[in-house]
């Protein structure tokens, strides 16, 4: 996420968050810190605000934005804000929030409580098929869901092509698919997103690698290398799978899987040669 950064320090922002009534009826001054990572070359070479990022309209938005929402919690002030800053303007790709409470009800001498949170956009790759009905009418739908959800943005969708099951070959053929996307969600919401577009398509796990109306997976998300007992990332042994490297190749020929080295375009033409 490391960029150039626009800071704002010490916003005062008058507004009625709390868990109190009487912080909630009376209000209270808030300080909001933010660091903005962006491009700021384009507006520095040309002079050209129109090219960069309007500090003054952010400064309005969380305020305009902080005196019109009501919540109990500055975790959740900070958490909504990042997420509402991030949506709206589009060049800010990463944000650095801080929510400080000077009065907050603490009974006791302190300067302020705050909260810090880092926020930011995160490429992702995703694999879709079907096997089971109408496929393409399954992978439209899984498509369509994805680009529905509020936090996650579809950038480019891949041609399809038809490939053989994988693991279990004694199945109808797939249609395959690729998709580029960014998303605010965590790897693991992402995940539970996924299961519950293929759930709302019919999906049923009664036999792994077997038939399904709708797949979709993680492949890449950022370079991140990541595992827990229901998601590891890169997708395991995608390197041995030509229908998610031929989609994907038309998406991001050279982007390096950030284990193997290789690019993508590198491990489909590896699976090309072992077949010849």
């Amino acid at each position: 996420m490391k960029a150039d950064e626009i800071r704002i320090d010490n916003l005062e922002v008058f507004a009625y968050h709390g868990v109190r009534r009487d912080e909630k009826e009376n209000g209270q001054t808030f300080y909001v810190n933010a660091v903005l990572y962006t491009d700021i070359r384009p507006a520095g070479r040309e002079d050209d605000v129109s090219l960069s990022t309007n500090y003054s309209e952010i400064c309005h938005f969380i305020t305009n934005w902080m005196q019109e929402t009501l919540y109990d919690l500055i975790e959740t002030v900070a958490e909504t804000l990042a997420e509402q800053i991030l949506l709206n303007f589009g060049a800010i790709q990463g944000i650095v929030l801080e929510i400080r409470k000077p009065h907050a009800p603490v009974g006791l001498p302190f300067e302020s409580v705050s909260v810090r949170i880092e926020r930011s956009w995160h490429q992702v790759y995703l694999s879709v098929g079907s096997n089971l009905g109408d496929r393409a009418a399954f992978i439209k739908q899984g498509i369509d869901q994805l680009e529905e959800h509020l936090l996650i943005q579809v950038q480019k969708v891949a041609d399809t092509v038809e490939t053989e099951g994988y693991g279990f070959t004694d199945q109808p053929k797939f249609l395959n698919t690729a998709v580029k996307a960014r998303t605010l969600l965590t790897p693991r919401e992402l995940l539970d997103q996924l299961k519950l577009i293929e759930d709302s398509a019919g999906r049923t796990r009664e036999v792994r690698w077997g038939p399904r109306t709708l797949d979709l997976d993680i492949v890449f998300y950022d370079k991140l290398i990541y595992e827990d007992d229901r998601l590891i990332l890169p997708h395991v042994d995608m390197e041995n799978r030509y229908f998610v490297l031929k989609p994907l190749s038309q998406l991001a020929p050279n982007f390096r899987h950030p284990i193997l080295g290789k690019t993508v375009m590198q491990m489909l033409e590896a699976l090309d040669t072992d077949k010849d």
